[in-house]
């Protein structure tokens, strides 16, 4: 698995877990922070993911375009 497809992966994988918590745990309580907030955070940082592995992927792709003669 090249560096773009693990990088999409891991982003979709974490913002589905924020998407989940934010969905899903506004009634459960736990000390300090409160699920629902992780959950936006989870979510900002898989998109994140998600957009650096486009970026690997197009860059990638141009990389190896312009190696062909």
């Amino acid at each position: 698995m090249n560096r773009a497809a693990k990088q999409l992966t891991e982003g979709l994988v974490t913002f589905l877990a924020g998407l989940a918590l934010k969905l899903f745990a506004g009634g459960v309580e736990v000390p300090v922070v409160t699920l629902p907030k992780v959950g936006v955070v989870l979510m900002a940082v898989g998109g994140c993911l998600v957009l650096a592995g486009l970026f690997h992927g197009i860059r990638g792709a141009e990389v190896r375009a312009r190696r062909r003669p």
